[in-house]
């Protein structure tokens, strides 16, 4: 049963990376959300089972997936300041 969730946790990663490099950075921080939320149920199920060792690797997962979250928040904050910086720009070199 683990090996079948560590293959498909593996397809899964492998797929949605490859969706998420093709999205904007707010789609990726609502995907992130998802993705901790999803965590969050999977820890949830896990103590309820009684796996320790799941709980252990669930909250490192999480962790992790914390960390990515703020990254790409911080990522599409800054995209949206150079947007409209880049906007503010052209408004101004207009008038000159």
């Amino acid at each position: 049963m683990k090996l079948l969730q560590s293959l498909f946790l593996a397809a899964f990663v492998a797929l949605a990376g490859s969706a998420i490099a093709q999205t904007t950075p707010k789609d990726t921080v609502n995907a992130d959300k998802e993705q901790i939320k999803k965590d969050k149920e999977q820890i949830k199920a896990d103590r309820k089972a009684g796996n320790k060792d799941a709980v252990k690797a669930d909250k490192e997962k999480l962790k992790s997936d914390k960390a990515k979250a703020k990254a790409d928040r911080k990522a599409a904050k800054a995209q949206k300041k150079e947007a409209k910086k880049e906007g503010s720009t052209a408004t101004t070199t207009t008038t000159k």
